[in-house]
């Protein structure tokens, strides 16, 4: 047991337990947030358990973004592929939450270190596409917008109203709102 995951009896493995196939294939953007990432993860690559490795691809629509998110087990690399993407990441409360911010085109890379909240929006005229790796087999995702006003059984909304410092009635309204995850 690693990582959340148990790991396979080696007799019983098999070459597709370190295949996954597709990922070349484009997703649909047509969704609240105007992207999709496709996850290849412990769980849908069994063969990458124990490693610390896993990898995924973001695909943006015009003006897409993936929200602002964190991953609990690992950093990031991102590379961008195609279009233009802005992105950034806010480091802890003990460094002043300085904000770490790019406009990236093909060929750019930027790193998101571990658990800091990061994203990226598509900024560009044209779809956008990135490859990214984690430095977990399972480098779990907490996408905030999410996690705060979705989550079940809901947070009392006077915790969240005094956390945000805004009015109670507001946080119910995104409570009662539909919450989109784009991860696939």
């Amino acid at each position: 047991f690693v990582n959340g995951k148990f790991c396979k009896n080696p007799a019983l493995t098999t070459a597709n337990d370190f295949l996954f196939s597709g990922l070349q294939v484009p997703k649909s953007t047509a969704n609240p947030v105007g992207s999709t990432v496709t996850t290849v993860f412990v769980d849908q690559l069994p063969g990458l358990n124990t490693l610390g490795i896993s990898m995924v691809r973001i695909d943006f629509g015009i003006g897409g973004l993936n929200p602002p998110h964190t991953h609990p087990r690992a950093s990031e690399i991102l590379l961008v592929l195609e279009g233009t993407l802005y992105a950034g990441f806010v480091t802890t409360n003990q460094l002043n939450s300085t904000f770490f911010e790019k406009v990236l085109h093909p060929g750019d890379v930027f790193v998101f270190p571990f658990g800091m909240i990061h994203f990226q929006l598509n900024v560009g005229k044209t779809k956008a596409v990135a490859i990214a790796a984690l430095s977990s087999q399972n480098p779990g995702v907490m996408t905030l917008a999410n996690a705060l006003f979705n989550a079940k059984p809901p947070i009392f909304p006077e915790v969240l109203a005094k956390g945000f410092q805004v009015d109670e009635k507001f946080v119910e309204k995104l409570q009662k709102k539909f919450w989109y995850y784009n991860n696939v």
